[in-house]
């Protein structure tokens, strides 16, 4: 198993660590670092379904990175530990140029997580049918925050996991206004890993039961309730 990897440059190494320092906020599980051809893909589980009978999307959130010399892995492992890792690494590149490369050692893999045993599609996708021309950041933001609110208000402190899962699930499995098809799981997602802009449009793909709602900051990537994780 590859022990380290190297990143591209100081930057990388402080985008990856705000990406992962995100997505601990949200779900503090697991990312799947997938390394070919020159790029290293970072995917985070944001919402997925918690058993056959739970129909929530699966939703996940991608953010990729350049690397300087060919490298091949694809680990599932604790976003905490990676964390640990870039804060280390961030502390020995400080007194060097950055834009020297950065060597990152790779944690211990843990259990897989129930959504990395699937793998979006990597290409294939085309402009969705409805959406293709993009949806405003702005509604995008307003989705995810009226869900928050929404959960906040009609889960009271100390309900049960089950019940707390069902309200996620309704909330997040339904369509956004003005964007039929596209839950609110994915704002949810997009908003809470930093990848909308003030007056930005996020465009919008599909390929077979996926859809990925990309950014200049990031993507996120929707596969649709009933579709089964294994699918």
């Amino acid at each position: 198993m590859t022990s380290s990897f190297l990143l591209s440059d100081a930057l990388d190494l402080g985008d990856l660590s705000v990406f992962l320092g995100r997505a601990e906020r949200v779900d503090d599980g697991s990312v799947r670092l997938i390394a070919t051809s020159g790029v290293l893909a970072a995917y985070v589980g944001v919402l997925y379904p918690a058993g056959i009978l739970d129909r929530s999307p699966t939703v996940l959130a991608l953010r990729t990175f350049g690397l300087p010399r060919s490298e091949r892995f694809d680990v599932v492992v604790p976003i905490r530990a990676m964390l640990d890792r870039l804060a280390r690494a961030t502390g020995e590149v400080a007194d060097r140029a950055e834009t020297d490369p950065v060597e990152l050692a790779l944690p211990v893999e843990s259990g897989t997580a129930t959504w990395a045993g699937i793998s979006p599609p990597r290409s294939g996708c085309r402009p969705h049918e409805l959406l293709g021309g993009g949806v405003p950041a702005e509604a995008l933001e307003r989705a995810a925050r009226d869900g928050i609110d929404e959960i906040a208000r009609v889960i009271p402190t100390g309900t049960g996991e089950q019940i707390v899962g069902r309200v996620r699930s309704e909330v997040w499995g339904r369509d956004i206004d003005g964007a039929p098809g596209l839950p609110a799981g994915a704002a949810f997602a997009a908003y809470s890993l930093g990848f909308l802009g003030a007056g930005d449009a996020a465009l919008v793909y599909e390929n077979g039961p996926w859809l990925r709602l990309s950014t200049s900051r990031g993507h996120v990537l929707v596969r649709r309730a009933g579709a089964g994780l294994l699918a």
